[in-house]
C-alpha cells in the first residue's frame, strides 16, 4: 500500500495552520481544475490528488490521525503483512500506546461539482485513504459515536425550475433547507449543459442519520422553464427568425439571436422559402463537463407578409403581378 504525503501534495508543512492549508488547496484547485484544463488527463489526476489531500488535512480530526499514522508507517506495513487487511482492527492503534483500537470514521462527502462533474461514480481515493478513513463502500459510513443503533438518513428529492440560460451558463442557487425544525441555507452549483429532467446530487443534505450515521443526499430534479425564443432538442436549439418578403425573394442578411446573448448575421439566399431551416454550427448547448463540445442552433425562416401597403408599394406589387401574369386580380362583386 503506497503512502501518500498529503502535505507535499498541497505544498504545505505540518506546521501550517488550517487557514494556510485551505488557501493552498483553493490555489491549487483553481490551477488544476478540469474546466480550466479541458482534456488534460494529468491536470485531472492532479486535481483528484489535491481533493484527496484536503479531505484529510482540511479536517482537524483526520489530520491528527494522519500525523500519528505517518510517524509509524513502517510498523503499519509490517502489521498489515502479518495480520490481514486492517492491522488496526483489535490489535493496533495509530499512536502505538496500547489503548483501544482506532475506529475508522466516515469522511465528509465532497461537493456536487467535485464528485458528480469530475469523478462520476468512480472512487478517486487511494487505498490508504479508503482503508484508514472509512471511505470504502463495503459498509456504512459512521460520522462518530452516537446513541442507539446507527441508521443512515434517507435521500430527499425536490424539483427546481431553471431557465435555458441557467442551463447554458451554469448557475448557483441558494436553497433554504429544514432539518429537525432547524432551517439552514446551502449553495448548490448547477453545471452548464444539464438537461430537463436531470438529477443533481447534493451530498449529505438529505435526512439526518441516527446514532451518528451519515445523512442522506438531496437530489434536485431539473425542470426547464418555457423559453420565449428557443426550443431545445438534446444539445441543439431551434429558433424562429422573422424574414421580410423582399429579403426572402431577393436574398440578403438577417440577425439571428443565440442563447449566449449575442446575435449572429445569417446570409439568406434568393428565393428562400417559408419554413426553410439554416444550421448555425456551434451555437447550441454545451455537454456536461465539456465546455468545448457544443451543439448547433437551427434558424427556421418565418416569412412575414405585409399588413399594410403604401401607394408606392402597391404600385410595385401591381407591376410585379402583371409581369408574373397575375395582374388581372379583381374581387368579385
Amino acid at each position: 500500500m503506497e503512502f501518500k504525503d498529503y502535505y507535499a501534495t498541497l505544498a504545505v508543512t505540518k506546521a501550517s495552520s488550517e487557514k494556510e492549508i485551505k488557501q493552498a488547496f483553493r490555489k491549487l484547485a483553481r490551477k488544476h481544475h478540469p474546466d480550466v484544463n479541458p482534456g488534460d488527463k494529468a491536470a485531472e489526476a492532479k486535481f483528484k490528488e489535491i481533493n484527496e489531500a484536503y479531505e484529510v488535512l482540511g479536517d482537524p480530526a483526520k489530520r491528527k490521525k494522519y500525523d500519528e499514522l505517518g510517524a509509524n508507517w513502517r510498523m503499519y506495513e509490517q502489521a498489515e503483512a502479518q495480520g490481514g487487511a486492517n492491522p488496526f482492527a483489535g490489535r493496533w492503534s495509530p499512536n502505538m500506546g496500547g489503548g483501544a483500537s482506532a475506529q475508522p470514521g466516515g469522511f465528509r462527502t465532497m461537493s456536487q461539482e467535485e464528485m458528480e462533474e469530475l469523478f462520476g461514480n468512480q472512487n478517486p481515493f487511494s487505498d490508504f485513504f479508503t482503508t484508514f478513513f472509512g471511505g470504502s463502500e463495503a459498509g456504512p459510513r459512521v460520522g462518530g459515536r452516537g446513541r442507539g443503533r446507527p441508521r443512515a438518513g434517507r435521500d430527499v428529492e425536490h424539483e427546481i425550475e431553471l431557465t435555458l440560460e441557467d442551463l447554458y451558463h451554469g448557475t448557483t442557487r441558494r436553497l433554504s433547507l429544514k432539518h429537525d425544525g432547524h432551517a439552514r441555507t446551502v449553495d448548490v452549483r448547477i453545471p452548464s449543459g444539464v438537461s430537463d429532467g436531470s438529477r443533481v446530487r447534493v451530498a449529505g443534505e438529505g435526512e439526518h442519520g441516527a446514532g451518528g450515521a451519515i445523512s442522506g443526499d438531496l437530489y434536485l430534479r431539473v425542470r426547464l422553464a418555457p423559453h420565449a425564443l428557443f426550443e431545445r432538442k438534446g444539445r441543439d436549439l431551434y429558433v424562429k427568425v422573422p424574414l421580410p418578403v423582399a429579403t426572402a425573394v431577393l436574398g440578403g442578411e438577417v440577425e439571428v439571436p443565440t442563447i449566449s446573448g449575442k446575435s449572429v448575421r445569417l446570409k439568406i439566399p434568393p428565393l428562400t422559402q417559408n419554413g426553410q431551416v439554416f444550421r448555425l454550427k456551434g451555437y447550441g448547448m454545451p455537454a456536461i463537463g465539456k465546455p468545448d463540445d457544443i451543439g448547433d442552433s437551427y434558424a427556421r425562416v418565418d416569412v412575414q407578409m405585409p399588413t399594410a401597403l403604401s401607394p408606392a408599394e402597391r404600385e410595385h406589387y401591381e407591376a410585379l403581378a402583371k409581369l408574373s401574369g397575375t395582374g388581372k386580380a379583381h374581387s368579385a362583386a
